[in-house]
């Protein structure tokens, strides 16, 4: 499956027993649902979403990550 990432086309494997869920990709990628904010095709996903949100390739992803300070 191809999805741009960040504006980086980036390939990735699907698992095996169906299609890939936002959740799944952030689980691959190593990122805290809990910490991301992330918009599919140009619209905001709400985090309850993540799971049952399914990606198709040519999906476009923009994945902003929160970052703690003070």
């Amino acid at each position: 499956m191809t999805l741009s990432l960040n504006g980086e086309t980036r390939l990735f494997a699907g698992p095996a027993d169906g299609p890939l869920s936002l959740s799944a990709l952030l689980g691959m990628l190593g990122l805290d649902a809990r910490k991301v904010a992330i918009e599919r095709n140009q619209e905001i996903v709400p985090r309850s979403r993540y799971a049952e949100t399914w990606l198709a390739s040519g999906d476009a992803l923009e994945i902003v990550h929160f970052i703690g300070g003070g």
